[in-house]
């Protein structure tokens, strides 16, 4: 998607402070974080949201290669014992930029804190 912010980012673009690159995913901090540790894991593919992951078999691997830097994040920041992978898929749900990426929130406390 050519006008897209998380493409760009990906294809490094556009410079940001990236935390995790694999084959299929990047993850970079978020500009106005929600906590003290809040990483973005996007796919370098462009996936407009969660549900078109269905769509085909190939875009289920992005998948793996989100639970393995979910992993590696986790111990990078020191989370492993308490974080939240939040999606929002939609309008509806809060998604406000429609390129598929995960926040990966922790480093404190959360509670019943909703992103």
């Amino acid at each position: 998607m050519q006008d897209c912010i998380f493409c760009k980012i990906a294809k490094h673009e556009i410079e940001t402070e990236m935390v995790y690159e694999n084959d299929l995913v990047v993850a970079f901090k978020d500009m106005n974080p929600a906590a003290q540790v809040h990483i973005l894991i996007v796919p370098k593919e462009h996936v407009t949201n969660f549900y078109e992951l269905a769509s085909n078999s190939r875009k289920a691997l992005i998948m793996g290669a989100v639970t393995d830097a979910v992993k590696a994040i986790a111990d990078q920041f020191e989370t492993s014992d308490g974080f939240r992978l939040i999606v929002n898929n939609g309008k509806d749900a809060g998604q406000t930029v429609f390129h598929l990426h995960f926040h990966l929130i922790g480093g404190e406390v959360l509670g019943a804190k909703l992103v």
